[in-house]
């Protein structure tokens, strides 16, 4: 098996389209166009060999490398020492625009800062998963890649003050290799452009260097119009520009993960393909935009959770729980068995075959965003509402159904607390919309069937024995899902129920702060492998910590967190009992979560310099 970077070796760059992950070796192995969820060109991160890559890096291999952003920005900066001189690959996409388009740009800058060096790049695109056999040709100023569904070129750099002669280019194989031997002050970009087969031309520094200024300036304009000035600043505005990087400008969708296919454990099967939009997401990620101040992306992502809210509405039928970038649903899950999987983690899987699971959850989640953001005053329109009750009106009919849950296991449905939890979320935020506005429901209806959720999930949903709320109904197992349950206002933080529950987590679930979902052997998921704590989970126990009175406990959760980072502060899925970075990569919710739990720790301080936008318990007044 050949060598693979870590997934926390990784950055991540992008348009608001698509997105690409470099190594701290120089390696770009990861990169789908023109979507997020569009075929792969680069997927050396699920095999190695037969993925294809685009690698710069210096010949001699005596290097050190070191990876940061420019702050304030997804500017990707790479930096090699050696023995002769350092040098820097400089990595990242101008913004393509709120315009659906196959033409995306991905700059490569070198810069030699001292002495000499020598680099070699290659280029070696497997289209299609590598699926598609694609032609090359090679020209003095670069090279045209054509395969059935998608073309690309790449512009080779002009260097400043150095000679031509000193830069080689060659066909190999399938691909390019470039050699460039570069002196002190040399500086230089070559672009890569997807959608284009027009012959490729010699990228002048000037050029290249407006680009870098116009995407620099666009993120830290960006930036600035956030309100946070919290304690935790560097994270919470790192983990904002991850999240607009994870978001489709067109629609204003927010993907789970740019990645398909990366291992909740290394070398097991729990391999999924999170490139899509999960309603499951809408409530973090308005609170975490409007506690922020970015009302703008707030109102955007509600729009397109109320265009989904009316697909259903006009088709009688349930929410899809994900979906994708551009709304449509076709998401049959395929497995690609010519790829070996990230470290030999097998299977690959592109789509995603939960779309076809019932998840009664999602309801409380859309209905707590869309009341939140009432609260802030981005109100839904009379069309929005009426499809909204109707929708409410079906939850009122189904959700004591047995369902798959939050977790999306594949055992077989069950009476979830967390599904009935989140019910009663949907239909309290829904009537309290309702006559706050004075807009017309069945508030009658709504109120009976709230309340009958309420006795239910204190009579089945609550285990005496063990003293607390359970993962379904019938068993003892503790789930990490309900950590939510003070958040949403469902109980108060001191009550003796919630209390002996948060015990029975810290016994069940915590390790060194770190957060399992719920324990396998105690239920079985019908899914074989093993996986690491949930980061999601972690920080929504800090916030539960703070909320029940054990701030100091929640501070050192937290701060023991914001270590197991990455060395620029990206957070995948889940993270192993090294502490290594698991599963897609980097995750929408594991940097909602840091947000919504930085901002929590802010409001409970009883020193904090600033405070957020609004006080969070604003939600569920």
């Amino acid at each position: 098996m050949e060598s693979y970077p870590f997934v926390h070796a990784h950055g991540l760059i992008g348009d608001m389209q698509t997105a690409a992950l470099i190594a701290d070796d120089g390696t770009l192995d990861w990169f789908c166009v023109p979507r997020f969820d569009s075929p792969s060109v680069f997927a050396g991160l699920v095999d190695v060999e037969r993925g294809g890559h685009f690698s710069i890096t210096p010949c001699d291999t005596r290097y050190v490398s070191r990876q940061l952003y420019l702050p304030g920005t997804p500017i990707l900066i790479t930096r090699f020492s050696t023995p002769d001189g350092v040098g820097e690959v400089i990595d990242f996409m101008p913004v393509a625009g709120d315009t659906p388009t196959d033409r995306h740009r991905l700059v490569r800058m070198i810069h030699v800062i001292r002495g000499t060096m020598r680099f070699e790049a290659q280029i070696q695109p497997r289209f299609n998963y590598g699926r598609d056999r694609h032609e090359v040709d090679v020209h003095p100023e670069g090279a045209v890649f054509r395969s059935p569904t998608l073309s690309m070129t790449w512009h080779r750099p002009r260097y400043v003050d150095q000679p031509p002669a000193e830069v080689e280019i060659k066909r190999d194989g399938d691909g390019v290799r470039v050699l460039a031997t570069l002196r002190e002050g040399a500086i230089g970009g070559g672009i890569l452009e997807t959608g284009s087969d027009e012959p490729p031309r010699l990228m002048a520094p000037e050029v290249v260097h407006s680009l870098y200024e116009q995407t620099r300036d666009f993120w830290r304009g960006w930036l600035a119009g956030s309100c946070y000035l919290g304690r935790w600043r560097e994270a919470v505005e790192r983990s904002a520009l991850t999240l607009k990087l994870l978001t489709y400008a067109p629609s204003g969708a927010l993907i789970a993960a740019p990645t398909a296919g990366l291992p909740e454990h290394i070398g097991g099967s729990r391999n999924w393909d999170y490139r899509y939009a999960w309603i499951r997401d809408a409530s973090f990620s308005v609170h975490a935009l409007l506690g922020l101040g970015f009302t703008e992306e707030a109102r955007r992502y509600l729009q397109w959770l109320n265009e989904r809210i009316c697909e259903a509405a006009d088709r009688a039928r349930p929410l899809h729980h994900l979906y994708r970038v551009d709304g449509s649903t076709a998401l049959d899950e395929e497995i690609l068995d010519h790829l070996e999987g990230y470290r030999g983690s097998r299977p690959v899987r592109i789509g995603n075959g939960a779309i076809h699971q019932l998840q009664l959850d999602i309801y409380g989640e859309a209905l707590n965003a869309i009341h939140f953001a009432d609260a802030y005053g981005l109100r839904t329109s009379f069309e929005a509402w009426l499809n909204t009750v109707r929708l409410i009106d079906w939850l009122c009919e189904h959700w004591d159904m047995p369902d798959e849950g939050i977790w999306e296991t594949r055992g077989g449905h069950q009476d979830f607390t967390f599904g009935r939890l989140m019910s009663w979320v949907a239909l309290d935020r829904a009537i309290r919309i309702s006559r706050r506005h004075g807009t017309p429901a069945e508030i009658d209806r709504w109120v009976r069937e709230r309340d009958r959720i309420y006795h239910q999930i204190m009579r089945r949903g609550y285990h005496p024995g063990r003293g607390a709320f359970v993962q379904h109904y019938g068993s003892d197992v503790v789930d990490a899902s309900l950590l939510a349950m003070p958040a949403v206002g469902f109980i108060a933080s001191d009550d003796p129920m919630w209390q002996s529950t948060l015990r029975a987590m810290d016994e069940d679930l915590v390790c060194d702060s770190l957060v399992y979902r719920y324990h396998r052997s105690a239920s079985p998921d019908g899914l074989a492998g093993n996986e690491g704590t949930f980061s999601m989970c972690t920080f929504w126990y800090v916030e539960a910590l703070a909320r029940s009175g054990r701030l100091n406990d929640a501070l050192v959760a937290f701060e023991k967190m914001l270590t197991y980072s990455t060395h620029l502060g990206l957070y995948a899925e889940e993270i192993g009992p090294t502490g290594m970075q698991l599963g897609n990569f980097p995750q929408a919710f594991s940097h909602l979560a840091l947000i919504r739990a930085a901002m929590t720790l802010d409001e409970l301080m009883p020193s904090t310099p600033a405070k957020c936008h609004a006080p969070l318990g604003t939600v569920y007044e």
